[in-house]
């Protein structure tokens, strides 16, 4: 049986008396897109951010490859961290940078290359998704659209191993939603990473997944295929898919 390359084990995390993350079990193949639903709330950023490290779960264990994140040695896992890229719900670009800046900025801080390997890998990656010409603008002066693009160009700038997405539609209309999916599902094809997004585009974000995870009151009920999840009959993940309004009235 192959190991898996990302695997919660039994994670739980507390916030104060708020159980957010209980008895997390999750596997993730490498190469693979995995989508995590559930309602607002359960846990899903909180579930992201352990993979990266940015969260220490208190019980339980995240496992790379078979070795626990946080016991690795501490080069180790500044480069595993240092393979992963991370694009925020809300795109976290910086408004003092202009757009050319906001894209290499990880290269700056977490590379040696020069300043003319950055010009040309920062430019590669605008002109792959259609944003050049936008080097000298600010964030501010740019629509939802483009930022959600810079934001992406600047999540895949480094060839990262792992993205993890959070949202990465929050604010846009369908049209602009779909034009994300598109570029998230023909990068991960092309380049080959392995993608975590939390997302409640559903049933839209189905077709960019290998595994669909359902979280629910901080435990995974759920985890399969589109095919699965559709023709699931645990009566939490029929009501949530057929709409969220469903599934919040079964709990007042």
């Amino acid at each position: 049986m192959t190991q898996p390359f990302i695997e919660f084990k039994h994670v739980g995390k507390r916030f104060g008396t708020l159980d957010v993350l209980k008895d997390v079990n999750l596997t993730i193949d490498k190469g693979t897109v995995t989508v995590v639903i559930g309602k607002s709330g359960t846990g899903k950023s909180v579930l992201l951010k352990h993979v990266i490290g940015l969260i220490q779960e208190d019980a339980g264990e995240v496992l790379f490859s078979g070795k626990p994140l946080n016991r690795l040695p501490r080069k180790q896992a500044k480069q595993l961290k240092k393979s992963m890229s991370y694009m925020f719900q809300d795109n976290a670009l910086f408004d003092f940078l202009t757009a050319f800046d906001n894209i290499a900025l990880p290269l700056t801080e977490t590379t040696r290359m020069t300043d003319t390997q950055i010009r040309e890998k920062v430019h590669d990656r605008m002109t792959q998704l259609s944003i050049e010409g936008i080097d000298h603008t600010y964030p501010s002066e740019l629509s939802g659209g483009m930022r959600k693009r810079v934001a992406l160009a600047r999540a895949l700038v480094t060839d990262p191993e792992v993205i993890l997405f959070d949202e990465p539609t929050t604010g846009l209309d369908p049209l602009r939603k779909n034009d994300v999916h598109q570029m998230i599902k023909e990068f991960q094809k092309q380049l080959g990473f392995t993608a975590v997004i939390v997302s409640h585009d559903i049933p839209d974000i189905f077709d960019l997944a290998q595994q669909i995870a359902f979280l629910d009151e901080g435990e995974i009920v759920f985890k399969g295929t589109r095919q699965e999840i559709m023709a699931c009959e645990n009566e939490k993940v029929r009501a949530f898919i057929r709409g969220r309004e469903v599934y919040d009235r079964s709990k007042t």
